[in-house]
């Protein structure tokens, strides 16, 4: 399972900002003003290539009346859920008495916790961090999550952290062949899809949402094939959590969806495409899982609601829909659910798919012939070759010159050529893109302009002198007396 960490601290320390470095995302919303996040964000991190589930929560304050008592209670739960705690403080306002307060409760809990002095750049750390030795801590660790400074070694601290307490995994024979996570708001029909695709009453089954607490681990033989079907809690939205095992089967829906090979969201027809749908589809693609789309309860529709539906699926999985196999099925009465496994082989074999160099290196001139990079500085962005750099989810790595520069709307461009030239269906494609370096660019470097200007005339006004193929001296020109 992936370890947790907890981002927490008081309001306007910079959580959100640490969070979105850290997931490389935007999910977190920042500004600059206290109390802006006030549920808990999740998010999926990457550093060593350890991944890892990121929380971010509201700011914690001494106050235990009004929306501030359910902050509080929802950064505790946070707590509860991690494995390792990041208590955030902000260097350029000093030690504050509601960090003094929050470091009171984290010394209560038996988790291991780190003192991150944030918002250092451009002063002197070792006096910043001097003060906050008085929370009892140990030692802090100064950085400038705005600026990335610092973030990296934190890292590294907590990574070998999280590998010393480390709990023991569970064993591999339970998880043979390909792995499904069914994920979806509760009351869908997740366990109703599972015991239809085992064909036995194997997990409960009750009109009632929340029945699931724990993801349930299930092996299944189909046409020689293995699979291990993983059936999850549902997610629903944080204001409407209130049991607190509820919300660690939120972790453990998590942690399941990143251990899965391919996801299914199952969606109620009967509500249609929700807010909360749209929160678990994006946590899919961000994991970078395969994915197959269900839309369960279909049988006891009429005409009319199906084609709103229809149209719902159109307008708000546009970004999806040109890739993701969308199934319109009924779990209770079996309909549609063995187009299911054909759609979940294809996402599989494409997340896996084996491309060789050359193969991806001509797809890509091919897409460059077509549609030309745009011009930056008055000079065109070159790329030059591409390979595979992992698989699940496929990962192209694209060599160049200003790749830095290449604008969003040409990497999908990229990415749609590269999905439809290999037929990758149900996956989601990470492109990574790496600027070769100039070995000129430090000719010039001490040089001001004007005599840059002189040198290079001087060096287009040298003559070429070719020697003789013979060894010889070139014969002196003749001169008149």
């Amino acid at each position: 399972m992936l370890p947790v960490i907890a981002l927490v601290g008081q309001p306007n320390v910079g959580k959100s900002t640490l969070f979105n470095v850290l997931t490389k995302t935007r999910d977190a919303l920042v500004y600059d003003e206290p109390g802006v996040t006030r549920d808990r964000q999740y998010g999926e991190g990457e550093h060593r290539g350890q991944r890892f589930i990121l929380i971010d929560t509201g700011g914690l304050t001494e106050k235990t009346t009004g929306i501030d008592s359910f902050v509080v209670k929802q950064s505790m739960q946070a707590v509860e859920e991690a494995q390792l705690v990041l208590f955030i403080v902000d260097g350029r306002a000093g030690l504050s008495s509601a960090d003094q307060w929050i470091a009171e409760n984290l010394r209560k809990v038996n988790k291991p916790i780190f003192l991150v002095v944030n918002k250092t750049e451009g002063l002197d750390t070792d006096l910043v961090c001097s003060e906050f030795y008085q929370l009892g801590l140990g030692h802090p660790f100064a950085i400038a999550a705005s600026h990335q400074k610092g973030v990296k070694n934190l890292m590294d601290l907590c990574i070998d952290k999280l590998k010393s307490v480390a709990e023991p995994a569970e064993p591999e024979a339970e998880l043979k062949g390909i792995k499904i996570a069914l994920v979806g708001r509760p009351n869908v029909g997740k366990s109703t899809l599972t015991n239809r695709m085992l064909g036995e009453e194997r997990v409960i089954v009750y009109d009632m949402p929340g029945t699931t607490r724990d993801s349930i681990y299930v092996h299944l033989e189909r046409h020689g094939k293995d699979y291990t079907l993983i059936d999850t809690a549902g997610i629903r939205r944080k204001g409407r959590v209130s049991e607190t095992l509820e919300k660690f089967s939120i972790v453990k829906t998590l942690q399941s969806i990143a251990q899965a090979d391919v996801a299914i969201l199952l969606i109620d027809a009967t509500e249609g495409l929700t807010d909360q749908d749209m929160h678990v589809l994006g946590f899919v693609l961000d994991a970078g899982r395969s994915l197959v789309i269900a839309v369960n309860k279909w049988d006891g529709m009429e005409a009319d609601a199906r084609d709103w539906v229809k149209k719902e699926l159109e307008r708000r999985l546009k970004f999806v829909a040109d890739f993701v196999d969308i199934h319109f099925i009924s779990a209770l009465h079996g309909t549609g659910v063995g187009n299911l496994f054909q759609s979940v082989d294809e996402a599989y074999r494409s997340a896996h798919q084996e491309i060789s160099t050359s193969q991806i290196t001509r797809v890509m001139e091919k897409a460059l012939e077509e549609h030309n990079p745009p011009l930056v500085r008055g000079r065109r962005i070159k790329l030059r070759y591409a390979h595979m750099g992992g698989h699940n989810p496929p990962q192209i790595v694209i060599h160049g010159n200003q790749t830095e520069s290449l604008p969003e709307s040409y990497k999908r461009y990229l990415i749609n050529c590269f999905r439809k030239a290999f037929n990758l269906i149900g996956t989601p494609i990470k492109l990574e893109l790496k600027t070769s370096e100039n070995p000129y660019k430090d000719k010039y470097k001490k040089l001001t302009p004007l005599q840059e200007h002189k040198e290079r005339k001087r060096l287009a006004r040298t003559p070429y002198k070719a020697k003789s193929k013979t060894g010889t001296k070139p014969r002196p020109k003749k001169t008149s007396p």
